[in-house]
């Protein structure tokens, strides 16, 4: 084991995992433990983070509060690239990991430490994340991944319940609840236990933002989304800060049962993961935004930003957040929503999340051109039939060449 190291800056959340690290990191390295604490609005669970470390014998427990760039440059941006991973799942453990690792680089920075360690498994894809990001911003720092070190012997769950019992270290898992979640402001995730059979289905009593759709309200809710450049402002009319305003249609969505998703996913790594997730303010914002560049975006632009939207959420998952490609990618993307300012009104009735109506200062929509009913000469209905014959042409042409086999 390497003598060098003196201080590690280890990425805690309080969960089973980095509670245990903690602890082992000290008896492994036989060195100073900081750990860092990343608020990205996962409740109130910051502060007994804090403490818990420093009984657990972290010489230091430090707290950042990134909940605004949180919303604002990242689940925005994404949400503005319709960055959807194979068609379900919005991300939200996905583009936290980045964030956290960028605040853990600017920490191990501050505090002058030796490395930097986490508590991703090496089935897992956060290991890629917080690494990738820590190697951007400084190639040559040292990574203490334990789950991928010879002498990690805590190679399970019962293990690692044991050795924190044996340490007195308390931990939220148990036989009852045996799966292990992660929770921002964009979501909260769960996986592990009783949810890696993939027949199973989730317990009513797992999910803690979302109210299970059938035990919703009887009435639908409405609520009102403002656009600006495709970025979200306003709920109801009211003008919020990013964070805020992702915690008002949380409670929102939540209470309407909106947002909930079971996925079985590809993993970066290689292998299937079943995850299950409840997204409710996201699936609000996702839902609005849409509606607003119906119409407000170019179709061309829309169908280009829609056929880059799978890869940007493909290089996202894997982790490639401070890449240049998708610089290159959001670039575009960021040009494509210089219009996208409107409001989208939406239902939300058990589970449902429904555009109501929408409405946009610069619409591309002419209710003159496209009704059904007298137009006043705004469209001339002639000119569609050599629109037809121009785009049949190689069609005719394929026929004629004996090429067509149809009917």
């Amino acid at each position: 084991m390497a003598t060098d190291v003196k201080k590690i800056v280890l990425a805690y959340s309080g969960g089973l995992d980095t509670s245990v690290i903690l602890k082992w990191l000290q008896e492994t390295y036989k060195a100073d433990v900081v750990a860092y604490i990343a608020d990205v609005g996962q409740g109130e669970e910051t502060e007994p983070a804090r403490q818990k470390a420093l009984k657990t014998g972290a010489v230091e427990a430090i707290v950042k509060d990134l909940r605004r760039e949180f919303a604002r440059d990242f689940v925005f941006p994404a949400m503005k690239a319709n960055a959807i991973y194979e068609g379900s799942y919005l991300l939200g453990t996905s583009i936290a990991r980045p964030l956290i690792a960028k605040g853990q680089v600017e920490v191990y920075r501050e505090t002058g430490a030796d490395a930097v360690a986490h508590g991703a498994t090496g089935k897992g894809n956060d290991q890629v994340r917080f690494e990738l990001t820590c190697l951007a911003f400084e190639p040559r720092i040292r990574i203490i991944a334990p789950w991928r070190e010879q002498n990690w012997t805590l190679t399970g769950r019962e293990k690692m319940i044991e050795y924190a019992k044996q340490h007195g270290i308390p931990v939220p898992v148990t036989a009852a609840k045996p799966y292990s979640s992660d929770r921002n402001l964009l979501h909260i995730s769960f996986e592990g236990g009783i949810l890696e059979d993939p027949w199973n289905e989730p317990p009513k009593d797992m999910f803690l933002l979302s109210v299970d759709p059938m035990d919703a309200p009887d009435t639908p809710t409405y609520v009102e989304v403002d656009f600006e450049e495709g970025t979200p402002v306003a709920v109801d009319g009211v003008r919020m800060e990013p964070e805020v305003l992702m915690e008002k249609l949380n409670a929102l969505g939540g209470a309407n049962g909106v947002g909930r998703v079971d996925l079985v996913e590809n993993r970066f790594v290689g292998m299937k993961s079943r995850g299950v997730y409840e997204t409710p303010g996201g699936t609000i914002l996702y839902a609005a935004h849409r509606a607003v560049e119906s119409l407000t975006m170019d179709r061309e632009v829309m169908l280009q930003r829609d056929e880059l939207s799978p890869k940007i959420a493909q290089l996202m998952y894997n982790g490639f957040w401070y890449s240049p490609e998708l610089d290159a990618l959001m670039a575009f993307v960021n040009k494509s929503q210089e219009n996208v300012t409107g409001t989208a009104r939406l239902r939300l009735y058990k589970g449902n999340c429904i555009v109501a109506g929408r409405r946009a200062e610069k619409t591309l929509f002419d209710p003159k051109i496209s009704t059904f009913e007298e137009d006043a000469g705004a469209y001339n209905q002639a000119d569609a039939t050599g629109f037809i014959r121009l785009n049949a042409l190689r069609l005719r042409v394929r026929n004629n060449a004996g090429f067509f086999k149809g009917v």
